[in-house]
């Protein structure tokens, strides 16, 4: 402690912020990949997280093992986001980005409405075998859950990198995602591209609805978790990846220590709506968010 500043107790509630904010750039990323190519905001990624929380988690209680449940929800996601841009996307290319947006969240809804027909409206827990209990790093309690999120979050986003830097398909992806019209020129094949990325979305929805769903328990209210990317998109920027989990570490920390360091002064209750409003004052300072591209009218 200096001049009665905690730094120790400042240090443990920064790492827990941080550990956090981890959970929500996982989310974020899912809508990123989306954007990035074909400027669709994706509002049914929170109803695909529940999905495969929802169908991996009934799987196993049917005695699945647990690899082979893993290995079958993979598979259900990946077909998923690929039916997703068939049914969905394919047929509203070039329509307005309203409409793309309106699509999705009608597609969220038919989305848990087949979840709970298929698996039913209980909630359940959800167990991955690591315990969320906290252990001693040079006086900072860190949650071994936590760090394990961390540690597949970053094995996540390395598959990421690794996938659209050295493989046809990813290259295909940054292509459109810099010029869709020069990528189009070239002969890259748009659909092929468009449903790559969605079945990717689905693969991180997977993992994403994994870790919340063992966090929170697995229950429609899960799906709510897209309105936490949210701020984190605008802090980052819709089309950026690092913008998704600088995003999230910085909204997850601010939200942490807001809440100790400025709760005692609003009435407590600010972890809840702090994002918000550093979005808001993105929104109206830096709107394409601190790694977005800049939007280009031409008149």
């Amino acid at each position: 402690m200096t001049d009665g500043f905690d730094w120790l107790f400042f240090t443990e509630v920064l790492v827990g912020g941080l550990l956090s904010g981890v959970m929500y750039a996982l989310v974020a990323i899912g809508f990123v990949l989306i954007y990035k190519t074909s400027g669709v905001l994706n509002f049914a990624q929170g109803a695909m997280l529940l999905f495969s929380a929802l169908t991996f988690v009934s799987l196993v209680e049917r005695g699945v093992p647990f690899a082979l449940s893993l290995v079958a929800t993979l598979l259900v996601m990946a077909l998923l986001g690929l039916a997703i841009e068939r049914a969905v996307l394919r047929p509203l290319t070039n329509r307005p980005p309203i409409t793309l947006f309106m699509a999705t969240l009608g597609l969220s809804y038919m989305i848990e409405g087949a979840a709970q027909l298929l698996w039913g409206t209980q909630v359940h827990a959800l167990d991955l075998g690591i315990e969320d209990i906290p252990f001693d790093v040079g006086g900072v309690f860190v949650s071994q859950f936590d760090l394990f999120a961390a540690g597949t979050a970053a094995t996540l986003v390395a598959a990421l990198i690794a996938f659209f830097r050295w493989t046809r398909i990813g290259l295909g992806f940054r292509a459109v995602a810099d010029d869709t019209y020069a990528a189009l020129a070239v002969g890259l094949k748009l659909p092929v591209i468009w449903a790559s990325v969605w079945m990717a979305a689905g693969v991180v929805a997977l993992v994403a609805g994994l870790l919340w769903g063992a966090r929170l328990g697995v229950q429609f209210s899960l799906s709510l978790v897209v309105l936490k990317a949210l701020p984190v998109l605008v802090l980052g920027g819709f089309d950026s990846i690092l913008g998704a989990i600088v995003g999230g570490l910085l909204i997850g920390a601010g939200e942490k220590l807001a809440e100790v360091y400025l709760g005692e002064y609003f009435g407590g209750g600010i972890e809840s709506w702090f994002a918000y409003v550093v979005a808001l004052a993105f929104l109206l300072v830096r709107p394409g968010g601190l790694f977005g591209k800049p939007a280009v009218e031409r008149y």
